[in-house]
């Protein structure tokens, strides 16, 4: 079965950063659009950003526009998403999944915890 794994969520301090990793099995993250989410307690799961490893192209949240950054290494099979200035309110569990909308995710990732607090 096909497998996403995230790492890198921890407890950090408002205005730090987080780098989180999704890795997974080659085809998978060459063939399809690799979506970061998260889901806040007692709140819907939202996306956050997602990326075409074929031509690179992004998008973006609006609340994460300007501050969080998805990139891909193909050698290395991995989707990252860079997180800085974390607010508050950036907390959640955040999930890596094929797609750029809840709807159409075909493959889940298991999460990684953000905690941003002081």
């Amino acid at each position: 079965q096909v497998q996403l794994v995230e790492s890198g969520g921890g407890l950090v301090q408002p205005g730090g950063s987080l780098t989180l990793s999704c890795a997974g099995p080659k085809f998978t993250l060459n063939y399809y659009v690799i979506g970061w989410f998260r889901q806040a307690p007692g709140k819907e799961r939202e996306g956050v950003s997602c990326i075409s490893n074929n031509d690179k192209s992004t998008s973006y949240a609006d609340s994460v526009k300007g501050r969080f950054f998805i990139s891909g290494d193909n050698a290395k099979n991995t989707v990252y998403l860079q997180m800085n200035s974390l607010k508050l309110e950036d907390t959640a569990v955040y999930y890596c999944a094929t797609g750029c909308r809840v709807d159409d995710v075909l493959i889940w990732g298991q999460g990684t915890p953000v905690t941003v607090s002081s």
